[in-house]
């Protein structure tokens, strides 16, 4: 079992940045890759970005890209996402969420969201 607990979400104007914390309660060995991911009202869930613990190799949407930066701190097991340029279209709730496998592509569990607000 993982527990993901997220912390930094608010409100900032378009332009600014923000940064998200997401701590996990499993030790990183147990888990392959931590994700961020961001849902609106009435649409689904989409993927941000993500990073291995053990590489730090990263993936990001193209609707990010240059503009948000996933790492990670494996003695703290926290991944962070630093969200620089924010557009008002970066409004959603932000989910952190950890994926065991190395085959398989879905994500086994998930915190419980954090709000971004970006004002125009």
């Amino acid at each position: 079992q993982v527990q993901l607990v997220e912390s930094g979400g608010g409100l900032v104007q378009a332009g600014g940045s923000l940064g998200l914390s997401c701590a996990a309660s499993a030790r990183t060995f147990t888990t392959y890759r931590m994700g961020w991911f961001r849902q609106t009202p009435g649409k689904e869930r989409d993927f941000v970005a993500s990073i291995s613990w053990s590489r730090g190799s990263t993936n990001y949407a193209d609707s990010v890209k240059g503009r948000f930066t996933i790492s990670r701190d494996n003695v703290k097991n926290t991944v962070y996402l630093q969200m620089n340029s924010l557009k008002p279209e970066d409004t959603a709730v932000y989910y952190c969420a950890a994926r065991l496998s190395t085959t398989n592509p879905s994500y086994d569990y998930w915190g419980q969201g954090t709000q971004v607000t970006v004002s125009s």
